[in-house]
């Protein structure tokens, strides 16, 4: 996952609870720019929090999802903004990954963490597999600059990591590739975090809503968008 900074306020932090309406509304922002309409507005009270908006991919052949892409903020944004943001930033420009397209969203699932209760860890072991997300900081042994990097809660637990395996692999992930000397460790800055996470995939985002972008989308199909028969497969991907 990768993070970017958001704007720093006054405004009090909110600790929401995530729920699939936020999922949702990500599959709605998605869909629409896909489809060149504009989507809903948000069914979710605005708040105001870090946040990450996560999307995987089924396929037929691996059993496990795949990570299709991960963008969030470690700073407090508006929820229906940065919700909003979020799920087209994530899905079409994180670096590590081709911008999502249309034919795949049926194999997508989503998935939204909001982030609360940071506090300061008393050392890098400081922490609980599957409870605390993790940020570091520290300065590069080698070329002496600062190098930070983040994981959410369930990271280490989805990877079958130690504890200590997690940290050498967000030391890797913050750009330093040398083995951690037990210097380095205790040299670690760690602020430990936890999150409410809500998942919904492309099936359920379907079942729930009937989507409230199929109106829009098949108008948009009827008014000749493209070819008829990439109208049909559009309009079968989406709401079949």
């Amino acid at each position: 996952m990768r993070c970017s900074k958001g704007s720093s306020t006054t405004e009090v932090v909110t600790q929401a609870q995530a729920n699939q309406n936020h999922c949702s509304f990500c599959f709605d922002v998605l869909i629409a720019h896909l489809t060149k309409v504009e989507p809903p507005a948000p069914d979710f009270e605005d708040g105001h929090q870090p946040l990450f908006v996560t999307w995987n991919k089924s396929s037929q052949w691996d059993q496990h999802p795949q990570l299709r892409g991960c963008i969030g903020t470690l700073e407090p944004r508006k929820l229906h903004s940065a919700i909003k943001d979020y799920a087209l930033t994530s899905a079409l420009r994180d670096s590590r990954f081709s911008p999502v397209q249309i034919k795949e969203v049926s194999q997508l699932s989503c998935s939204v963490s909001l982030l609360r209760c940071f506090e300061q860890g008393a050392s890098w072991h400081d922490w609980e597999i599957g409870q605390h997300g993790l940020i570091i900081e520290f300065t590069d042994p080698v070329l002496s600059c600062k190098r930070t990097a983040t994981f959410l809660p369930e990271v280490a637990g989805d990877q079958g990591w130690s504890k200590q395996q997690c940290i050498e692999a967000l030391i890797r992930k913050a750009g330093f590739h040398g083995k951690p000397s037990p210097e380095l460790l205790a040299s670690l800055r760690v602020t430990r975090y936890q999150s409410s996470k809500a998942a919904l995939s492309f099936a359920d985002y379907q079942a729930r809503s009937c989507s409230r972008l199929q109106e829009d989308v098949e108008q948009l199909l009827l008014q000749g968008s493209g070819s008829s028969s990439s109208r049909g497969r559009l309009g079968k991907l989406l709401f079949a």
